[in-house]
């Protein structure tokens, strides 16, 4: 049996937890009607299973190819991309104004949801351009919104965000690409970036490059960091100085070209500044919040997409025996345990992720109160949707016994292709750092209390007992000193993100109605709040130890 797009889970997601009728009910939003909605997750759906769910295979086996003329993706990439330009895609979450449809950023999620439990790594190349869109829209000049903004809405051209380099991965400010005024408003634009994803392909016409580079006597570090629109081929239609030179051999992934590009070997690479001088920082941050809550929906696109493969799986394949009968192995206990949990995990990471992206929709109508929670969910959604594809998937590949490890099942390819993603947008530890770092203290505080107070609504036992300690430590945290605040972010991190996502997975549970589907939703919702929030809890000793124990150790110890 092939992906099938979860429109029903989608739709009763968007209704009961991102409450899309709210949004509807806005100027802004008023085509986000019922009808509307259905139209989408029905029509994406289809093509996903038809046309982007059958080119997994070879984007993993064959995988997109570095050749002297640029990169080349399998056999039939070209088309299924060219399909989803034609159905509009790219246009659902971008602004009428610059082209597009209008619709909240959670439907666009739901779009991207689909397509990337069809084909993960392809999925990229739309997600991508979302991020250079969202910096368009608000760092962009109106005549750079108009010249670059339609096409990217289509998706007739796509986009990509250079950030790292050799020297520059985690710490963006030491890196050194340069941006010399060219004397008509344009930027000479030199320098070497790595892990651009989609840096080039041949799926479209034109790439949008959305380059960080330091002009003449910018200051050190992040201060001195500038952001430029670097296009492949020029609005005079010449191709600019912008090159591909290798793209890299992954684990997974392998339908993703992962590029080093080079620019202006040649010193004929130019470049629109984008925003203000020194303005970089603050336009990649546009960039990176949008990506990391889609980074975070690549969790629950794999962990979807693993799941339904290992439910396939365990209906049938037939091993021992259950009360005297054959039995397939969806019947034994621990298989069930498995199966429950991919279940309830998934729709976790859903209802986490979906929540996110409806306050970016509030946000974006003015509401503070849902641009602090965004700030506060961002890193949770990120960090604990990926967390939860990689277990999902790994789950996968254990439900399928020793036809996992083969990689004909595709569950291993699952297990690759997830394991980027706590690693990639700000790896999962720099997610929790930002929590305890930033985040909690937030509005003086507000943010996490005012999430406290609606966790505390919570019914469940457990679930209560889990939103005190949450509580208690994050309070703790906010006044601990650097090194303490850090030993203990990850453990706090998973300990708030499932809390989270207990009390909106009780919602859905309060939501749902007795015919088949909720009656299945209460199941799995029940095991969630008895079997996996009381886990939770056991992170709480590591999330108050001080971070002493750590450095027990010398350096040279842990190679002893």
């Amino acid at each position: 049996m092939p992906y099938t797009a979860p429109v029903n889970e989608q739709r009763f997601v968007l209704e009961h937890i991102v409450r899309i009728g709210e949004l509807a009910a806005t100027e802004r939003y008023g085509a986000a009607s019922p009808d509307v909605i259905d139209a989408v997750l029905e029509g994406i759906g289809q093509l996903a299973v038809g046309e982007w769910a059958p080119l997994a295979r070879a984007g993993d086996t064959v995988g997109a190819k570095w050749t002297p003329d640029g990169v080349v993706m399998p056999d039939g990439y070209k088309a299924a991309y060219q399909a989803y330009v034609e159905g509009g895609w790219g246009t659902i979450g971008v602004p009428e104004e610059f082209g597009g449809q209008g619709l909240p950023f959670a439907v666009q999620c739901a779009v991207l949801e689909t397509l990337g439990s069809a084909n993960m790594g392809f999925a990229l190349a739309p997600i991508l351009s979302v991020g250079a869109i969202e910096a368009l829209q608000h760092h962009g000049t109106p005549e750079q919104q108009a010249t670059w903004l339609p096409k990217l809405a289509t998706g007739e051209w796509t986009g990509t965000m250079n950030l790292t380099e050799p020297q520059a991965g985690s710490d963006v400010g030491a890196l050194r690409a340069t941006a010399t005024p060219r004397g008509d408003g344009t930027f000479s634009i030199k320098g070497t970036k790595i892990y651009i994803s989609f840096g080039d392909h041949d799926l479209v016409d034109n790439i949008v490059h959305l380059v960080l580079a330091r002009t003449p006597d910018a200051p050190a570090g992040t201060r001195g960091i500038s952001l430029f629109l670097v296009p492949k081929v020029r609005e005079d239609g010449t191709p600019n100085d912008v090159r591909v030179v290798s793209i890299e051999h992954k684990m997974g992934l392998h339908a993703s070209p992962t590029c080093v590009l080079s620019f202006g070997d040649h010193d004929d690479c130019v470049g629109e500044l984008i925003g203000p001088e020194f303005g970089g920082m603050r336009a990649m941050f546009t960039m990176m919040n949008n990506a990391r809550l889609n980074v975070g929906l690549q969790g629950v696109q794999v962990a979807e997409a693993a799941t339904q493969k290992a439910v396939e799986y365990a209906r049938e394949r037939v091993q021992g025996a259950r009360a005297g009968q054959a039995a397939a192995i969806i019947e034994h206990p621990d298989v069930r345990r498995m199966l429950m949990r991919m279940k309830a995990q998934t729709q976790a990471a859903r209802a986490l992720v979906y929540y996110a992206a409806g306050q970016v929709d509030r946000a974006n109508l003015g509401d503070a109160a849902a641009r602090d929670r965004l700030e506060i969910a961002t890193p949770l959604a990120k960090a604990h949707g990926t967390d939860l594809g990689n277990e999902v998937a790994s789950l996968g590949v254990q439900v399928h016994g020793g036809m996992g490890y083969v990689e004909e099942t595709g569950a291993a390819q699952f297990f690759r292709d997830a394991r980027i993603t706590p690693i990639y947008e700000g790896t999962n530890g720099i997610q929790a750092a930002d929590l305890v770092g930033r985040k909690l203290s937030l509005s003086n505080g507000a943010a996490f209390a005012t999430l406290i107070e609606d966790l505390r609504g919570a019914k469940h036992e457990a679930l209560g007992e889990l939103v005190a300690a949450c509580d208690a430590v994050g309070r703790r945290l906010q006044t601990a000193d650097a090194d303490d605040r850090l030993a203990a972010s990850y453990p706090f991190l998973t300990m708030l993100s499932v809390a989270t996502c207990g009390w909106l997975l009780e919602r859905e549970a309060i939501e749902a109605g007795d015919d088949s589907f909720g009656k299945a939703k209460k199941a799995v919702v029940a095991f969630y709040l008895d079997q996996i929030v009381p886990e939770a809890m056991g992170l709480r000793a590591a999330a108050e130890a001080p971070a002493t124990a750590l450095y027990a150790l010398e350096a040279e110890a842990f190679a002893a």
